[in-house]
């Protein structure tokens, strides 16, 4: 068909008990090494006391007043005849007691916690692994958890996973949690991930769109189908909207091409608003306004060109390696090249400004495309010719041609295109 009117793309479950072990040991370790820095600093206080003592007994002119407070440590007063050095020492063994008192309170907090830290960590793990069975992305089938459970297993003596021997501890593994919950077979295959669902579905409608007219037909009917599913997902909405491209050109009737011209366009709507990143759903709501310019009033047709150069702008933009743009490019160029006096006026007269290229800005397109994917398609070579032919360059024009009608006829434009080569190769001598 013509797109282009005259003005018109888990982590394994027992590494969660590995982390509870894990959060087990760390805090058997901070207890240890809290004890054992506390034991050295009571020395140094027990040091710092009997030193206290001997300088009451010796020092003259010296006094120290001590209170005992919850949570204060010790308040030190130096007399007048302490040596400087000396307070100094004293200031700092006063903040370090009171660092002690602090640090006995938090430890006797922290051997309160203790007992019920199992507890804690086994709820928490407890809660991770129902987030991760509830998510479908994320569940482990039936046959990976048995995988997964016979390897443990087999790791260990007399076949007792490790994750087995922390439950006797106390502990519940997530694994034990997942094998409890086993889905089956059946269950599994209602619950197919929706990303794998999605990317088997593209793949069938991608299949349907390079087949015959009844392939192009129930890839539309497929997407319909799954369209209240998926939606809101830009890759299958621009794969609908190239689905109602595919049937308007196998529509026999008028009425039934205008229909899912129509719908297409609206479609296209939908999806760039959806996600304006998109480069192919800008590029087919393009190719959607091109074929609703053969339909509409001049002034819709006007309409339709701007907007098709606007969005194939956009495709470009986005995918800049793309040479179906770049084609379709140069077919808008090309029709705008071709306009009349009436039309350009018309033109300006309803929009302020009409519409401008030439057949250099076409064929500057058309060889985009073969510079990104060299013999892209017949119709390009087509219209490579006639840019060539236009510009007076008739030898250019005959290889163009001639490239032309080496390749297969295929598809509908490739007809189309083929019937333009028929009138042109005689005009050009070939």
């Amino acid at each position: 068909m013509t797109y282009v009117s005259k003005l018109a793309v888990p982590p394994p479950s027992y590494l969660c008990s590995t982390a509870c072990r894990m959060a087990q040991a760390d805090s058997k370790v901070l207890v240890l090494g809290t004890l054992a820095g506390v034991a050295g600093i009571g020395l140094a206080v027990v040091c710092y006391q009997g030193f206290r003592s001997r300088r009451r007994g010796s020092c003259q002119g010296s006094y120290l007043n001590r209170s005992y407070e919850p949570r204060t440590g010790v308040m030190l007063t130096d007399g007048p005849g302490l040596p400087r050095g000396q307070a100094e020492v004293l200031e700092r063994l006063e903040a370090l007691i009171q660092c002690v008192s602090e640090l006995k309170d938090e430890m006797k907090s922290l051997k309160n916690a203790l007992p019920t830290l199992p507890d804690q960590v086994r709820e928490e793990l407890r809660a991770r692994d129902v987030a991760r069975r509830a998510s479908p992305l994320h569940r482990t089938t039936p046959t990976r958890r048995k995988r997964a459970a016979g390897a443990i297993a087999g790791a260990t003596p007399g076949g007792r996973s490790s994750e087995e021997a922390e439950s006797e501890g106390g502990y519940m593994t997530a694994l034990t949690d997942s094998e409890e919950e086993e889905l089956s077979d059946a269950e599994q295959r209602d619950e197919e991930k929706p990303a794998d669902k999605l990317s088997v579905l593209l793949e069938r409608i991608d299949s349907l769109h390079q087949g015959a007219e009844s392939d192009k037909r129930g890839s539309l009917d497929l997407l319909l189908d799954h369209r209240e599913e998926f939606g809101q997902n830009s890759t299958f909405l621009w794969r609908l909207i190239r689905a109602y491209c595919d049937v308007h050109d196998v529509s026999s009737t008028l009425e039934e091409k205008k229909t899912h011209a129509a719908t297409g366009k609206k479609v296209g709507e939908e999806a760039v608003s959806l996600n304006p990143t998109c480069a192919e759903s800008h590029q087919w709501y393009a190719i959607m306004c091109g074929i609703m310019a053969e339909y509409d009033t001049v002034q819709n047709k006007i309409k339709n060109g701007y907007i098709f150069k606007d969005h194939l702008d956009k495709a470009i933009e986005l995918k800049p390696q793309d040479p179906m743009s770049y084609y379709l490019m140069g077919r808008w160029c090309y029709a705008v090249a071709q306009l009349s006096w009436i039309e350009r006026k018309v033109a300006a007269t309803l929009f302020g400004e009409p519409p401008s290229a030439t057949v250099e800005d076409a064929l500057k397109n058309f060889l985009k495309v073969e510079e990104i994917q060299p013999g892209y398609s017949k119709p390009n070579y087509v219209f490579l010719a006639k840019c060539y032919r236009d510009l007076g360059q008739r030898d250019k024009a005959r290889d163009m041609c001639q490239a032309a009608s080496s390749m297969n006829t295929v598809s509908k434009e490739d007809e189309e295109a083929q019937k333009e080569l028929d009138l042109l190769c005689p005009a050009l001598g070939v």
